[in-house]
């Protein structure tokens, strides 16, 4: 497929980056804020989305009504914060017109909202959930298993588009062979989607939309193509009756707006350094190279697995490590996190053989003279 030799080609291109200063958290030169942020209603024009057995209420117009009120409120209580809408009327805008827009503006959050539905005869689905970019990681179930209907149902607005074969090099949502080139990128927001989605995920528990669905990574077009943390939020079911009653009220609405707004701000807080979570940036730690046996190493490359980028600095001992020795790496406004760092190229293979089952994306690199490579 073309979309894959293009992205490998891209990823062949970034294989050598350079890197600052190793080990610690430099203080950047001004603080780092959460001032842009993209709202993003899914649908418009003539793409409706879901619409009700009726045929009165249709996702547009719904998604439309929540993202303008969660809008309004971020407005008013941050006035110095940019809130970027991809629309804020019934207009057909192209999957990847709407992540042109979040990475134009140069958004520090995307946050997509949706309505989720099953074919009519079905009524029994119901609840919210929260989407990141990923692979679906259920256990005994694979990429294409799961949530894959309503991933194929989203991205098949591109093919309401003018000449959307030319334009997304072959991408076919129906196809599972599209998807596999997802699973090649290593997200290096990761970390802060996932972030994000939790705190959505527990605050709009108990809300219009009384259960819970879940987090769960899954390949959306437009969580692909957007460069910042970014979430798709599925509302509802409009298939539902009792999630419909709440989707299609002013009530229903405003509260899903405020349980999003709720979200926004307890991660914004953190974002901008409040510390909801409470945790400190690690004290500056020195480069010491040493051997699998904790003796001083002779000079010359190191080597490691890399399991995280990401624009937060984790203290060493932060979960997601899962207790490996963890190096942090600076590059640029971002801090890439490599674990299990050895002189010794075979322990470090050895290493990953286990390390990678816990972290799917990773791989190995070579660290030398200031600079990290991924190795092939």
């Amino acid at each position: 497929m073309d979309i894959i030799r293009n992205f490998l080609a891209v990823l062949s291109a970034v294989a050598f980056i350079q890197v600052a200063s190793p080990a610690y958290c430099q203080a950047p030169s001004s603080p780092i804020r959460l001032s842009t942020v993209v709202i993003d209603p899914g649908h418009g024009g003539k793409d409706a989305g879901c619409v009700s057995p009726s045929g009165k209420t249709m996702e547009k117009t719904v998604v439309l009504d929540i993202a303008t009120l969660l809008a309004d409120k971020i407005k008013a209580r941050y006035p110095d914060v940019n809130v970027v809408m991809t629309r804020s009327d019934d207009s057909f805008v192209e999957l990847q017109g709407r992540a042109d827009i979040a990475n134009k503006a140069k958004a520090n959050l995307f946050i997509s909202i949706h309505v989720n539905s099953v074919d009519k005869k079905k009524t029994g689905p119901n609840g919210y959930s929260v989407h990141i970019l990923g692979q679906y990681t259920s256990k005994n179930k694979d990429l294409y298993a799961g949530n894959m209907d309503v991933v194929r149902r989203e991205n098949s607005v591109i093919m309401l588009e003018d000449d959307y074969s030319a334009k997304y090099e072959g991408f076919d949502p129906s196809d599972p062979e599209s998807y596999i080139f997802m699973n090649l990128m290593q997200n290096a927001f990761l970390e802060q989607s996932l972030k994000f989605a939790r705190i959505v995920d527990e605050e709009m528990k108990g809300g219009s939309i009384k259960a819970s669905r879940g987090i769960s990574q899954d390949p959306f077009y437009v969580l692909w193509r957007t460069a910042m943390p970014a979430v798709l939020v599925e509302c509802g079911f409009m298939s539902n009756p009792t999630d419909r009653g709440a989707l299609i009220t002013r009530e229903g609405k405003e509260r899903i707006a405020s349980d999003l707004f709720d979200a926004f701000v307890r991660y914004k807080t953190e974002y901008d350094g409040g510390g909801v979570q409470g945790i400190k940036d690690p004290e500056p730690v020195p480069e010491q190279r040493v051997d699998g046996n904790g003796e001083p190493a002779a000079e010359g490359p190191l080597y490691g697995i890399q399991v995280l980028v990401s624009s937060k600095c984790l203290a060493p001992g932060d979960p997601f490590f899962k207790g490996h020795p963890v190096k942090m790496y600076q590059a640029g406004k971002y801090y890439k996190y490599v674990v299990r760092v050895s002189p010794d190229l075979e322990e470090t293979r050895k290493a990953f053989s286990t390390v990678g089952v816990s972290y799917p994306d990773s791989f190995i690199v070579k660290i030398e003279e200031g600079s990290i490579s991924r190795l092939k």
